[in-house]
């Protein structure tokens, strides 16, 4: 082999990976810099602020959910929910699938370091204590990458299987994870809050059919907008056909069978968790009773949970955790 020839091979060889470089580049440029790996990895207390900081201004329900955790538990909820919360952002903010798909097999890859104790990210310093205290394996984490790689190759599902496989994968370990922070982990557990949190899962695609056609991404399963008479067309008109209206009638009634069926999770739980429990499925139930309050009709405006709703049912989660009797399980 020439010289010439030797050095176009390792051109060759070295051109995917300078391409992979320049996607990832322009992905932590649609992102906020404090996303981006610092030059120094933290210390532990530095990066659980980091994960506080984050968790408690990006999503109102999540902090208020942590005022009912012992504050112990915190710190873990809070490098999880990071983990999550980047993950996420990962997949759906950079505005690339190119550069999507290359930040999320980098972000496995420090997955994969953190548990052979190499860390340099915020998230992975913090996350790498609530995995040794709380004893959490690789998989639930995993599982969440693959759902967020399938967001951005995967834009309709065939039926409900599918989109309760999808569901498997981007909400159930959410809940698993919860499950061993709080040291509640167990198979039967497992089953029930795969349950609630594929429930949560399903009644937010019902409340961002909308939002979510804007992404080119359609959770509705194709066979039953088939049965009744709903297509993609009626979706991007935006009007609330009585078709569409009996689908999502539907599809809110599956949704509120898959919550009663976790809510015996709830009387399992410590009485601390219990109450998140009883919060977030007292939340999802709200946004399916949303749904039916504007008739069905979330092409019109995106269904959403009041001010006064919100403060409701954290009244009511503090109630339950003075009286147990209050909680949910019996009836909604």
């Amino acid at each position: 082999m020439t010289a010439a020839t030797e050095n176009n091979a390792l051109e060759r060889e070295a051109a995917p990976a300078r391409n992979a470089d320049e996607l990832i580049a322009r992905g932590w440029a649609a992102l906020p810099v404090s996303y981006r790996f610092p030059d120094m990895a933290p210390t532990l207390d530095e990066a659980r602020a980091w994960c506080r900081h984050l968790a408690e201004t990006h999503y109102e329900n999540f902090h208020v959910a942590t005022w009912f955790l012992p504050e112990m538990l915190r710190p873990h909820f809070h490098s999880i929910y990071a983990y999550c919360r980047v993950s996420d952002d990962l997949g759906d903010e950079v505005g690339s699938k190119e550069s999507a798909l290359a930040l999320l097999d980098l972000w496995g890859r420090e997955l994969d370091a953190c548990y052979e104790g190499r860390n340099r990210h915020p998230v992975f310093v913090a996350l790498a204590e609530s995995i040794r205290v709380c004893g959490i394996p690789k998989e639930p984490f995993a599982d969440l990458l693959t759902a967020f790689r399938q967001d951005q190759t995967v834009t309709r599902y065939a039926n409900m299987h599918e989109v309760l496989g999808y569901c498997r994968y981007s909400a159930n370990p959410v809940g698993r994870l919860v499950l061993y922070a709080c040291g509640e982990a167990s198979e039967e557990k497992f089953k029930l809050s795969d349950a609630t949190c594929s429930a949560l899962q399903l009644a937010n695609f019902w409340q961002d059919v909308r939002v979510d056609w804007g992404k080119d991404r359609v959770y509705l399963p194709q066979d039953e907008m088939r049965q009744f008479g709903v297509s993609d067309a009626t979706i991007a008109a935006g009007v609330a056909t009585k078709e569409f209206q009996a689908l999502m009638r539907h599809e809110v009634n599956y949704a509120r069978s898959l919550f009663a069926e976790g809510l015996p999770l709830i009387g399992m739980v410590s009485r601390d968790l219990a109450i998140d429990l009883d919060l977030f499925s007292r939340g999802g139930l709200e946004i399916l009773r949303a749904i039916e309050r504007c008739n069905y009709d979330v092409l019109g405006a995106r269904p959403a949970i009041s001010k006064s709703s919100k403060l409701a049912l954290g009244f009511r989660a503090l109630c339950a955790k003075m009286f147990p009797f209050l909680r949910l399980g019996t009836g909604f």
